[in-house]
């Protein structure tokens, strides 16, 4: 059974006439990598603020259940990385990530050498008593997520952690997230990067106009939007029109290869009828992006809202 670390119920919240978050309810399990995604302006930031405390819901409640004796959070056991930057510019980065773990009950002596060993890791060892002003966009990324981490909280929010990286540093982000989360650490992830969102998380949330749109795991929403899997074959000696039709409509791709758009559960019939009839040398199967899926959401969602 799933332990949930932190329960949003039903939470909203009005700045004068808009409704940014209208009830909105999830929770995040223990050790999971929770994706909170929506366009911009669904209420994601504003969720985000309520879920960490930096501003109360109008109504609503959000539970944490991080140690058994309670259900508030310790400022402690709780790391973020705001989507802006949040760090001072001006000042060396290894005082920075001291001061700031300092905050988060680490003691100086701990946080400076595991900052120094975070930095190393990320490239930066010979940068530590740089100011954070005279590093790139990546770079300071690197320095917000080691902000966010170093105290090592059993809950941390990371809302666009791949922004301003290059692809070798994405790549090394998602290694990092997935090390954290392997320790223990529980993960909500917010972002725009579906690709490599959808590579992390366990669980999907996307949020349009302050409401839940679609949740679940992939399996789920693939489930619910009716997404469809596509089944790609080269022949050697094509197939007449004919047999090809007998596994539904299909078109020509690239290099002279063969598609068809299946329904999730018509795959494995589809492979056997085609294992009995056809000799393919080589075939794959693609299932739905999640990119492809929020494009799908959110533009039918925005169409019925403009038909009302």
């Amino acid at each position: 059974m799933n332990s949930p670390v932190v329960e949003v119920d039903a939470v909203s919240k009005t700045y004068t006439s808009v409704r940014a978050v209208d009830e909105v309810s999830f929770t995040v399990n223990r050790g999971e990598i929770f994706a909170f995604l929506g366009p911009n302006g669904a209420g994601k930031t504003t969720t985000i603020r309520m879920l960490i405390g930096l501003m109360p819901p109008d109504r609503g409640t959000v539970r944490y259940q991080l140690r058994e004796d309670h259900t508030a959070a310790r400022h402690e056991e709780i790391g973020y990385l705001p989507e802006e930057r949040g760090l001072y510019p001006k000042m060396p980065i290894m005082r920075t990530l001291v001061f700031l773990a300092g905050l988060r009950g680490m003691s100086a002596a701990d946080a400076a050498n595991s900052a120094s060993a975070w930095l190393k890791r990320l490239g930066l060892g010979d940068r530590q008593d740089q100011k954070l002003n005279t590093l790139s966009k990546g770079n300071q990324q690197k320095v917000q997520f080691i902000s966010a981490i170093l105290h090592k909280p059993q809950f941390v929010v990371l809302d666009e952690p791949f922004t301003g990286l290059d692809p070798l540093n994405q790549e090394l982000f998602i290694e990092l997230i997935e090390e954290l989360r392997a320790s223990g650490m529980t993960i909500l992830l917010s972002g725009h990067q579906m690709a490599l969102i959808e590579r992390l998380a366990d669980r999907v949330l996307i949020l349009h106009r302050g409401r839940e749109l679609l949740s679940g795991t992939m399996r789920d929403i693939r489930r619910k939007v009716g997404a469809q899997q596509k089944l790609t074959c080269r022949f050697e000696t094509e197939p007449s029109a004919h047999e090809l039709a007998t596994l539904g409509a299909w078109a020509r791709g690239a290099d002279g290869e063969i598609e068809w758009t299946l329904r999730d559960d018509s795959l494995p019939s589809a492979l056997q009828h085609l294992a009995a009839r056809m000799t393919p040398v080589s075939l794959r199967t693609e299932e739905p992006s999640l990119h492809s899926i929020y494009l799908q959401a959110i533009r039918g969602a925005e169409e019925h809202a403009q038909s009302i």
